[in-house]
């Protein structure tokens, strides 16, 4: 009892001498703001760590104030964007105010969007509107559709906490993810339609209280750590998602801190606790946990670098030594788990380093470790550092306005993202938690994108992708160490697209691109939907109204 009232004493205090600040998290799928807040950062114009994804709403809307602010300096497409995109995170400014506002079914007021519905006072804050799209997707092999539908709601209760909450019922005529599928579509858990489709329904959201300088909350969404155009090999956000709880600090300039602890999805039968009930066997899952904390420092201006460090545990409840948000959890391990490997956890670390100092340029790189043995590093005839290493730049508006360029090199060590133990794999749902390609695999990527008006892009990208042999991690010294580095090309896939995006209003967006690929090699029809293997030119058409 004394403690719950030590809490609530905490919180009490907490929300009369806080600021206004919430934490209702823009969903990583919206590309359009991402990339203009990219842009603003790029050109300076605004200061962002991008290491680390989704943004809050109230972040944002303050970022498209600060460069509203610098007006002066932006060319005439961003002014356009930024007032377009104003509209929308205007919602998210001046939370808790004494203004009233109500709005249903009404286009009148235009310094917003428009809302299915709006309502807005000094306490209560709440928006909700419909999601639909539709994907098209065809070649000489065949039609392949993705379509979906559902609502998003978001709001706000007094000037610190925030709600979010977003449904949608989705089918793919022919199933486009899958855990062995080495793409960017995130990872689903399909009701199979017995004919090659299936249907499945995602569910994000959560609570969060925020204020000045920090924000907690629970929630179910997608998040990436690490710097990337083109799929994080830290956490890429490409699993279904999964609850977690989550800190955000901020308490000087100079130092930010985000900690996660996530209830992953094993799949993994617990033979044990199964049982049979009324004739019908019950299947009880093994328990899986993620613990991971970041820290993200500014020794100067427009120049971040992150670290921080994971840990996958099982079979051991939720340990609140593993939930501890400052440690280093691979020393945790081996007090828990003594001179005992095969009762361990699985543990990893990460750096992240971007760099604005440039204008214009957007440099930065990124690195997960797996396991490392400083003995083995300059060994060149054996890659038995468990390592994934990205590097890449992007320039903005430079020599030519509205024009960018992005290149980015990806190389990762054969037995990465791996565990010998199946309960504390990489991977939730049985997707990888890292880079898409995954493990014993190199990326080449490229990106040219011309935004000749507002809200309307116009793209070029080329990859090339390797993949070598899928090496199981069994961790005996004499078959782990040392395996060769894509000697044997198992899958690779070349390809080019063009591509149109036009955001017509707030959230409605149109796209259609050309896709040309080669995919090949022996892993070929594993790693990808049939439709695409070999040579082909894809035809792709997509409208979407929310994200």
């Amino acid at each position: 009892m004394k403690l719950k009232k030590l809490v609530f004493v905490f919180l009490f205090f907490s929300v009369n001498i806080s600021l206004f600040s919430q934490g209702v998290y823009q969903h990583v799928s919206n590309q359009n703001i991402y990339e203009f807040l990219d842009e603003l950062a790029n050109e300076k114009i605004v200061e962002l760590n991008s290491s680390v994804k989704p943004y809050s709403r109230t972040l944002i809307a303050e970022k498209l104030q600060e460069a509203k602010s610098k007006i002066e300096v932006l060319n005439k497409r961003q002014k356009k964007e930024l007032n377009f995109y104003l509209k929308e995170y205007i919602k998210d400014l001046n939370i808790g105010n004494s203004a009233i506002k109500k709005d249903f079914f009404s286009i009148k007021d235009t310094t917003k969007r428009f809302d299915a519905f709006y309502y807005k006072d000094s306490v209560f804050t709440l928006s909700i509107n419909p999601i639909i799209g539709y994907n098209l997707f065809s070649n000489k092999s065949q039609t392949v559709y993705h379509r979906y539908n559902g609502a998003d709601v978001f709001g706000y209760i007094g000037k610190n906490i925030g709600f979010y909450a977003s449904l949608r019922d989705n089918h793919e005529s022919t199933m486009l993810s899958n855990p062995l599928y080495l793409n960017h579509n995130i990872g689903a858990e399909y009701k199979i339609d017995g004919k090659g489709g299936g249907d499945y329904s995602e569910m994000r959201g959560g609570i969060t209280y925020s204020n000045k300088w920090a924000s907690i909350g629970f929630v179910k969404d997608h998040f990436i750590w690490g710097n990337n155009y083109n799929g994080s090999n830290i956490f890429s956000g490409k699993t279904p998602s999964f609850a977690h709880f989550f800190i955000k600090l901020n308490p000087v300039k100079w130092l930010e801190f985000n900690y996660i602890h996530g209830y992953l999805v094993s799949g993994i039968v617990d033979s044990v606790s199964s049982y049979t009930v009324n004739n019908v066997y019950r299947n009880v899952y093994q328990e899986k946990f993620l613990s991971a904390n970041f820290f993200t420092f500014k020794p100067i201006k427009n120049l971040f670098v992150s670290i921080g460090n994971s840990v996958i545990y099982s079979n051991m409840g939720k340990n609140p030594i593993y939930m501890m948000p400052l440690f280093f959890y691979k020393s945790l391990d081996h007090t828990y788990s003594p001179q005992s490997n095969n009762g361990g956890q699985n543990a990893q670390m990460f750096v992240d380093i971007n760099s604005r100092n440039i204008r214009h340029v957007h440099l930065y790189s990124s690195f997960y470790i797996d396991e490392i043995a400083f003995s083995r590093i300059w060994d060149s005839n054996k890659q038995s550092n468990f390592v994934s290493g990205k590097l890449g730049f992007r320039i903005s508006n430079l020599l030519i306005k509205n024009l960018f360029f992005t290149a980015e090199y990806t190389r990762t060590n054969p037995i990465v993202y791996k565990h010998y133990i199946s309960t504390t794999t990489f991977a939730s749902n049985g997707y990888s938690l890292g880079h898409y390609l995954k493990d014993n695999s190199k990326e080449y990527y490229f990106a040219l994108a011309y935004k000749p008006i507002a809200r309307f892009l116009l793209g070029f990208t080329y990859k090339d992708a390797f993949a070598g042999i899928n090496y199981p991690d069994i961790r005996r010294p004499n078959l782990v160490w040392g395996l060769p580095f894509i000697n044997n090309l198992k899958y690779r896939n070349t390809s080019s697209e063009l591509k149109i995006n036009y955001e017509i209003i707030n959230d409605l967006s149109l796209k259609a691109s050309i896709i040309y690929s080669n995919i090949r090699g022996d892993y070929a029809s594993i790693y990808n939907p049939k439709f695409l293997m070999g040579n082909n030119v894809t035809y792709c058409f997509g409208i979407n109204f929310g994200f």
